[in-house]
């Protein structure tokens, strides 16, 4: 018979390389402290990698730079998926994952309805942040960014060239999405969003 360590082990070795895993994934196999272990003697044998409390890999080996991490990103999906949770990002994240920044920030704030906390990963640290759930309730991708992005850059100190590019980007939104989304923004906010429903530029 398997012991729970090997059981994990094959469970693992079935998914792909670079998929994130938690203890709570293998719960059915074990209890909590048998599961720690096993996690912790794979960790030891470099078969997977810890890369937060909590939370492990098995890693994509790449030929030319070896080992790859996932990234902050990746770590945020599968943190929603397994808790069910909504996140939306804000501050100079927002702007970075809309183009309008070249600043990776080392602190990531998210919007959340699950519980807050703070996670390490490497050196960046990801916050999550309890939110209204009016906050959490648009619908666009896009268009949640975009308004979390505009309140990062503040009322009045919009350029003309991000203005455009905001108004670009909203245009790849779903009209639907966007207009429901216009709703909820602030009203110097929705006066920029709809610009690309009348396809204005400043």
């Amino acid at each position: 018979m398997l012991s729970v360590e090997n059981k994990i082990k094959k469970r693992i070795s079935s998914k792909k390389r670079g998929t994130i895993v938690f203890p709570d994934d293998f719960s059915e196999l074990g209890s909590n402290d048998s599961i720690r272990k096993a996690l912790q003697n794979l960790e030891s044998s470099n078969f997977i990698k810890r890369i937060a409390q909590g939370i492990y890999v098995r890693p994509v080996i790449s030929d030319l730079i070896g080992e790859i991490s996932p990234s902050a990103e990746d770590v945020i999906k599968a943190i929603a998926k397994r808790d069910k949770i909504k996140v939306i990002p804000t501050g100079v994240y927002a702007l970075n994952a809309l183009g309008l920044s070249t600043q990776v920030p080392m602190k990531i704030v998210l919007l959340t309805d699950g519980s807050p906390r703070e996670i390490k990963i490497g050196k960046r640290t990801i916050k999550l942040k309890k939110t209204t759930p009016k906050s959490l309730s648009v619908n666009g991708d896009i268009s949640g960014l975009v308004i979390q992005a505009l309140r990062e850059i503040g009322n009045g100190n919009i350029t003309r060239e991000e203005e455009s590019k905001i108004i670009d980007l909203l245009k790849r939104e779903n009209e639907n999405k966007l207009k429901h989304d216009i709703s909820l923004a602030p009203a110097w906010i929705r006066k920029i969003m709809k610009k690309a429903i009348l396809n204005e530029q400043n």
